[in-house]
Parts: structure tokens; sequence; C-alpha cells
């Protein structure tokens, strides 16, 4: 009787998490011409060996694979982006703890061959600046297959990913690698989008598609605080105020203009701060920070479903379900079994009397 009301129970949850999902659509755009879909989410922070608590592995990323999976199941992005922070201990763990946490993350997320997963790095995943080496950098990309700046093109259109960790202008090795690598970039789409006329000085040059890239990293550009940031899923109120630090909380100011002048990006997309926030750079360049998957992070995670072209973007966002009604849920359900559990007792004591 137990077994019955705890599977009712998962498969009460299962039914609402799809409810919600199905409420979500991918946004239209008016080139309807096989448009590119893609999904982003950030930060989920998979707990490691060191700090994480194994029930709040359980109930959370339980929950968490569980989500992912049906938003691929009835959502069937063709690109999935996570941008950073993938693991909470990357930055400390053993050899033996990485191989666990990403046997745990192949597992969350498990996506069939329809679907091309792109993982970016984030500073718990190789450490902040000062913590990050060659061998945790490496070790990274080998699982993901990731570089620390690319050019992804899918159906015309470029998506520029980036390790933001990289760009602190202090000339490390890995740092000005990185640079090196974007400015190369630069060069590039700068000539994928001249006339011939103008291209002599590029006929060397590898070239692109003839788009302005979209830039997917996991710190956001830089900006004084969330003040200006708005919606259910934004910092809290007393949060807002606070100011960031460059190179912490946001690239540096100098590192921002330099990405925003060498790419002219139609948009980025950034985490690492686990809430929303809308930001036009310079009055023109759009950014979102895609706010934590995780519902360790906060109480209502959230996805971006983006619909893409080669000359038009549409954006919209996909809520999970709030822990707080979750635990309700399970709550109300445990109630639910005591009180079967009572009634069936009393039953049986009625007949024994009889």
């Amino acid at each position: 009787m137990d077994n019955t009301t705890l599977r009712h129970n998962t498969g009460t949850m299962h039914r609402a998490r799809a409810k919600i999902i199905l409420q979500c659509s991918w946004p239209e755009i008016a080139e309807k011409r096989d448009p590119l879909r893609a999904l982003f989410l950030s930060d989920p922070h998979l707990l490691g060996a060191i700090s994480g608590h194994w029930f709040d592995k359980l109930r959370r990323e339980w929950q968490m694979e569980r989500s992912f999976q049906t938003a691929l199941l009835l959502l069937r992005p063709e690109m999935v982006f996570i941008l950073g922070d993938v693991f909470d201990e990357g930055k400390w763990s053993s050899t033996k703890d990485w191989e666990d946490d990403v046997r745990r993350f192949k597992q969350i997320f498990y996506h069939s061959s329809n679907t091309e997963l792109v993982v970016l790095i984030g500073n718990h995943d190789i450490g902040f600046h000062h913590e990050m080496t060659s061998y945790k950098l490496e070790r990274f990309e080998k699982i993901f297959n990731m570089t620390s700046a690319q050019i992804l093109t899918k159906r015309g259109v470029n998506f520029l990913l980036v390790n933001s960790v990289a760009l602190h202008g202090d000339h490390c090795p890995i740092c000005q690698s990185v640079e090196d690598k974007l400015y190369s970039f630069a060069q590039q789409l700068n000539c994928s989008t001249q006339s011939d006329a103008t291209r002599y000085h590029c006929r060397d040059i590898q070239t692109h598609a003839s788009t302005p890239p979209i830039i997917l990293q996991h710190y956001p550009l830089y900006r004084t605080s969330d003040v200006e940031c708005i919606g259910e899923d934004a910092a809290p109120l007393n949060e807002r105020y606070q100011l960031f630090q460059e190179r912490y909380d946001v690239l540096s100011q100098d590192a921002s203009k330099k990405l925003l002048w060498w790419f002219q990006p139609r948009l980025i997309l950034s985490g690492h701060t686990h809430s929303s926030c809308e930001v036009f750079h310079e009055n023109r360049f759009l950014e979102i920070s895609v706010p934590s998957f995780s519902w360790r992070n906060r109480n209502n995670p959230s996805f971006i479903l983006g619909t893409f072209s080669t000359s038009d973007f549409a954006l919209s966002k996909c809520f999970l379900p709030e822990e707080s009604t979750i635990i309700a849920v399970y709550c109300s359900s445990a109630v639910v079994i005591v009180l079967i559990i009572l009634v069936h007792l009393c039953l049986l004591g009625k007949k024994k009397s009889l």
C-alpha cells in the first residue's frame, strides 16, 4: 500500500512537471524555413564529494534529471548549451571524485544523438583565475570536447564559445592563449562579413557564416550591479544593490569592451549570478543572464528556449516547478500515507474485535 501511494506521488510530480513544461513553446521568428532551436541552461552545480550531502544530491539532482529529460522529450531541441558551473567542486575534485561527478552528469543530462550538447567552462569547473591550472582545464576540455575559445556554426548561425574565466587580462599563459585566439576569431568573423571588393587582405584567413556571432560564456559582461534587473527570477531586492566585483562577479570593464568591440555580437548569453537579468550594453548589445537550473540555488529554476535564423532570433523562458511546491506535494502525500495506514489499522482492529 505504501509503495503504491509513493508511486502515485512520483507520478503526480511527473505529470505536474510535464504540464508546466508543456506550457512552454518555441518562440516564433519571421523566417519560418528550417530555424535552429536551442535550449540554454546554466549553473547546475552538481554536488561533489567534499561538501555535497547525499540527501541534497538525491532529491535535487533527481528532480533536475527528470526536468531535463522531460524538456528533451516534449520540446526536442536540436542543441542544448550549458553555460558553465556544471560541477560545484570541479576546482577541488580528485581524479576519483571527478570521474564520479562526470558519471552523474552523463546520467542526468543524457541525450540522444539527435540533440547536440555543448558545455561551457565555469569557475566552479576549473577554479577562479588564481585556481585555474592547465591540468584542470585540459581535464574539462577532454570530457566535453571543448576548447577555451571556439566558433560553432550551425545552420548559418555563429556561436562564439568563450572560457570567460581566462579573460583576466594579466597575460597568464592560459589567458594570453585565449585572448590571442579570440582576436584571431574576430578577424575571421570580420572578414566573413566584408564584401568581395574589400576582402583582399582576408584571402588567407578562414571565414565563417556572414552573421554577427552570439557570444556564450559563464561570466556576465561588466555591469555595476543587478539594480536594473526585474522579473520574478531576478535577484532578490536585498541583493540587487550590491556592487559587483570585476573578475569575480562579472568580467572586467576592459575585457567586456574588447568582446563588444571585436565581435559586435547580436546577443550575449551568460550565467554565474544564478539570477535573471537583461542588459543593453552601449544601448545596443543585448545580454541575458540565465538563472541557475538548480533548486539548490533558487526556488524557481528555469531555462531559455531560442529560435534562430541567420538574420533573426527570438527567446522565451520556461520555468520548472518551484521547490516549495514540490516539498508541499511530498509533505501532503506523506500525511495521506499516514492517514491510510491509520485507517487500515483501525479497520483491522475492528475486524479482530468482531
